[in-house]
């Protein structure tokens, strides 16, 4: 079994600020830092950190994307499906971060928009039924992947964010599980955020795994009438922005190693609170041999 991260490549250029610039305000910022990102890098990097292997595809800018396939291979990610193209510039991504840890961020495209049918028929060609596809909304392409990787039997998850138009473009009922937060699964559904959401989910799509995020309310999971619930670990969140990536690479990676469902989800968990309690992204994620040792406690 062999997992495939078909996402995206960032350099992510992150502000502190004390509170987030308002429309019309000029601001100036604590600091300026550079960060390998992206959602696609991130969740690579959790998923060979929680221990498993894993191939990442993508493309990146040939003038100023190699940092990152050097981040990659650093992290024991294999990088042989990362496309470097000419005359076009890395993704990247302008990151606020305030002083209560939250986020918000503005995302550049660049060449994770520049997936084409013949780079995607190739890396799926070396790839059969019953592999993991691990997906976010960051690249181009989404729909075409998905209706391929269903053909050949893949084990699609969906990490649906950023959402937008063009996860409604996609044909859901292929993806075999999904990992998302309460925005996202209210989007979905077409429903308030305030109704029950597992629920809703479930009946949507009867034949698919949930994992709903839900902050501090911690993580819910639902496979038919099996349900699990894990709550949060209490730390001071220093920066957001991989807390969900971490999430989803330890979720998928605990799994593929084995990890009942119940411990994937604790395992991911903790990863996800040691994440938060770090600045950067790519940076912050946790190593397994940390999180199985982490003294953190339930809140």
């Amino acid at each position: 079994m062999k997992i495939l991260n078909f996402g995206s490549l960032n350099l992510d250029y992150v502000y502190s600020v004390d509170q987030f610039v308002r429309p019309g305000e000029t601001k100036s910022s604590k600091k300026r830092e550079v960060f390998a990102g992206g959602k696609g890098l991130n969740q690579s990097i959790a998923l060979a950190r929680s221990g498993a292997h894993v191939y990442h595809a993508g493309a990146v800018g040939k003038l100023d994307g190699n940092i990152l396939v050097e981040v990659l291979k650093t992290n024991n990610v294999n990088t042989d499906f990362v496309r470097e193209i000419e005359d076009v510039s890395t993704g990247h991504a302008i990151i606020q971060v305030n002083d209560d840890g939250e986020n918000c961020i503005l995302l550049f495209g660049g060449a994770n928009q520049m997936m084409n049918l013949d780079q995607i028929d190739n890396i799926l060609d070396k790839f059969s039924k019953g592999d993991f596809l691990i997906l976010q909304n960051e690249i181009n392409m989404l729909q075409y992947i998905v209706e391929k990787a269903h053909e050949k039997g893949l084990i699609i998850v969906l990490n649906p964010s950023p959402i937008d138009e063009n996860i409604f473009k996609l044909n859901l009922d292929y993806i075999d599980y999904f990992i998302l937060n309460e925005i996202e699964a209210a989007d979905i559904c077409g429903i308030d955020i305030s109704e029950n959401l597992l629920e809703s989910l479930g009946d949507k799509f009867p034949k698919a795994k949930i994992v709903l995020t839900l902050g501090e309310k911690g993580v819910k999971f639902k496979d038919g009438d099996l349900i699990l619930e894990h709550g949060i670990f209490d730390v001071k969140a220093v920066d957001t922005t991989a807390a969900g990536d971490t999430f989803t690479g330890y979720f998928i990676g605990s799994l593929v190693q084995g990890y009942s469902v119940k411990e994937a989800l604790r395992l991911a968990s903790l990863a996800s609170a040691t994440a938060v309690s770090r600045m950067g992204a790519e940076t912050s994620i946790p190593f397994m041999k940390e999180v199985r040792t982490s003294k953190l406690r339930l809140k």
